[in-house]
């Protein structure tokens, strides 16, 4: 089992900033990749960033240019930097492990609402 605990989350208003962070623990061991998932009220969840264990990062068009992904292995957590922070990007923020065939676990959520 994977637990994640996800912080940072809050209002701001359209272009500003906000850092969202995820630990990381348990069986953390052969995580391939972590990332941010968002799901806005009546949408489904949708893909934000993901980053893998080697580092490299893939981005949603939406958030390419404003938001970076990173990770600090030390400490075992991922951060969303979220900046020119747009009302659409309002939702709420979810962190994922994959661990391929040993399955994906989830946070628990943090929200993120853009006031314009």
């Amino acid at each position: 089992q994977v637990q994640l605990v996800e912080s940072g989350g809050g209002l701001v208003q359209a272009g500003g900033s906000l850092r969202l962070s995820c630990a990381a623990s348990g069986s953390i061991d052969s995580i391939n990749a972590m990332g941010w998932y968002r799901q806005a009220p009546g949408k489904q969840r949708e893909f934000v960033a993901t980053i893998t264990s080697r580092g490299s990062t893939n981005y949603a068009d939406s958030v390419k240019g404003r938001f970076t992904i990173s990770r600090d292995n030390a400490k075992k957590t991922v951060y969303l930097q979220m900046n020119s922070l747009k009302p659409e990007d309002t939702a709420v923020y979810y962190c994922n492990a994959d661990k391929g065939i040993m399955g994906r676990y989830w946070g628990q959520g943090t929200q993120v609402t853009v006031s314009s």
